[in-house]
């Protein structure tokens, strides 16, 4: 791990075939033991963080609630600056330190409206944001471990840079399909195996009906 940047762990739970929402964004896939076990995991990382097609799909709250413990940082990947001024997000971040990651080609008009909450707005990369940036900065800030709970997307951008650590993953007794259903990691993808991640087996254990495997 180099010293420049957090410690990255990436956390999500998905069905037997792979997927992590439907094709309608239904990601409701965590039992309530589950959900203990990953608000555990939040009270102990220093920061969080998600990118806006969660926060479109999900309007997550990104606080530790079923269990006691300090909430993390919450980190947004907005590149456009378009995260709804409904959200939970915005609505909470008077309480809950808050940032939001735009690019440069984020207009004025949405940062704007941004600069109106007390959040925390970085433009940090030109027509998207650069995750090798924001992890220096939050370096910085003296944030020692990130929490990746992103979509397939987000996923996808942190493990083609080589910026996962850990993997914590959650598999539930569902089968989902659907060509348009979400995966645990989207994008383009690696052409050929031997390019791809590859991570050590650390732990796996059963809770319950479901099965979490921890890679490091």
């Amino acid at each position: 791990m180099e010293k420049s940047r957090p410690r990255v762990i990436l956390s999500a739970a998905m069905s037997l075939d792979g997927k992590i929402a439907t094709n309608t964004g239904d990601s409701e896939l965590s039992s309530k033991q589950d959900k203990i076990r990953i608000h555990k995991l939040r009270s102990k990382v220093d920061a969080i963080l998600i990118g806006s097609n969660t926060v479109k799909r999900d309007d997550p709250l990104l606080t530790v609630r079923y269990v006691k413990g300090k909430n993390p940082l919450r980190i947004i990947l907005d590149s456009m600056g378009t995260i709804d001024q409904k959200s939970q997000i915005i609505k909470t971040c008077k309480e809950i330190p808050t940032i939001v990651a735009v690019s440069k080609k984020a207009s004025k008009k949405n940062i704007f409206k941004l600069k109106k909450y007390p959040l925390e707005i970085i433009v940090i990369g030109k027509n998207q944001v650069n995750i090798k940036n924001l992890l220096k900065y939050l370096s910085k800030k003296k944030i020692k471990t990130l929490l990746v709970e992103g979509g397939g997307t987000v996923n996808w951008e942190f493990i083609k840079l080589g910026l996962v650590d850990e993997i914590i993953v959650t598999i539930t007794p569902y089968l989902i399909g659907g060509k348009n259903a979400i995966t645990l990691v989207e994008g383009k993808g690696f052409s050929q195996i031997q390019r791809s991640t590859k991570l050590k087996l650390k732990k796996i254990y059963k809770l319950r009906n479901e099965i979490v495997i921890h890679y490091t």
